[in-house]
């Protein structure tokens, strides 16, 4: 039985729906998805999630599905653009998510630390990378989307994925496992 078999939670075809009718075709996939779903469904009491990279939602959709009715977790998405931003906020929420249109960069450092962090932006993954793993509480997990090279694409060593892969994996405060899972996930843990 396949990923194609299972239906999708109503909160993710809604989100689905409102991406194809913006035509925003970046979305994370239904693997990662689900990974997000399962992974926000372990986040610990009063714990706090991150999403960067809020897009049409459908990241989003996952994470709260995965959260389901609890109230003690905050989750908090984050938009630079503001079109995008518009559109993720035209979705039906849960009172404890928290769509901010701002630059990541800008405004992390006042946002606290988290014990889930989905990096699917440019901002907090390609740059500033470093801050995205200083928000992570000891055992907080980051999840970095789109790690695999892009057909036609060149990952030499100047490319950002590779400095983002090296980072996660030299870094002495992380756990670092990548897997090829839709568009490719790395996954970090900060250790306690």
């Amino acid at each position: 039985m396949g990923d194609q078999d299972v239906e999708f939670p109503v909160e993710v075809q809604v989100a689905l729906q409102r991406a194809e009718q913006a035509g925003f075709r970046h979305s994370c996939g239904p693997e990662v998805g689900r990974l997000l779903m399962v992974l926000a469904g372990a986040v610990p009491l009063f714990g706090r999630v991150l999403e960067i990279g809020a897009g049409a939602g459908v990241g989003t959709a996952w994470l709260a599905t995965g959260l389901e009715r609890r109230l003690d977790v905050e989750a908090i998405t984050v938009e630079v653009d503001a079109e995008l931003a518009a559109l993720g906020r035209s979705g039906t929420w849960p009172a404890r998510v928290k769509l901010v249109e701002a630059d990541i960069l800008d405004v992390l450092a006042n946002l606290g630390q988290f014990d889930l962090v989905f990096a699917d932006a440019a901002g907090g993954k390609w740059h500033g990378l470093a801050r995205t793993v200083q928000a992570l509480r000891p055992g907080g997990i980051l999840i970095v989307d789109d790690m695999q090279p892009r057909e036609g694409s060149d990952e030499s060593d100047g490319h950002p994925n590779r400095a983002v892969r090296n980072t996660l994996y030299d870094h002495r405060d992380l756990i670092t496992a990548e897997f090829d899972l839709g568009s490719g996930v790395i996954l970090a843990t900060r250790k306690r």
